[in-house]
């Protein structure tokens, strides 16, 4: 399975990074993590919408959780019935990320789900807490809407 994704790719504009959460998703299985690091603006939530998408779900549903810290989706790809996505950028330089306040402690246990978490960096450990983790590293490109997106299974 690790072989059948290429180490990074280029995007060259949404329509690739929503493409790239449609072929993520055919990848998952329940219980994955997905970690999602990258600069504001680099097409994190918009990988959601396409993984969401190709699940089954509502992509117009889904929007950048920064305010509320986790969402969760319902979606027809079974036996995935839920992807939660969470946003810790507002958590950020935190000691410790608050799992039971914001709801990723249930999240990361719903064995009917994937679970999504942008701003990963300041919780190394957050990888740990999953049989399965894809980290997803989004690059912006210098110009224009490109970008570019490297996975490792861990």
């Amino acid at each position: 399975m690790n072989g059948e994704l290429p180490g990074t790719v280029a995007l060259a504009d949404e329509n690739a990074t929503l493409e790239l959460g449609r072929r993520l998703a055919a990848k998952l299985l329940p219980g994955d993590l997905i970690l999602l690091e990258g600069p504001l603006g680099a097409g994190k939530t918009t990988l959601v919408r396409g993984l969401v998408a190709a699940l089954g779900g509502d992509p117009a549903e889904v929007c950048s959780p920064t305010f509320v810290l986790l969402a969760s989706y319902g979606v027809n790809g079974a036996p995935i019935e839920r992807v939660h996505h969470a946003d810790l950028y507002r958590l950020r330089g935190m000691a410790a990320a608050p799992l039971d306040e914001v709801g990723l402690g249930d999240a990361l246990a719903d064995g009917a789900a994937v679970t999504a978490i942008e701003w990963p960096e300041s919780w190394p450990w957050l990888g740990e807490l999953a049989g399965r983790v894809l980290r997803v590293r989004l690059a912006v490109a210098v110009a224009g809407d490109a970008r570019e997106a490297s996975f490792t299974w861990e």
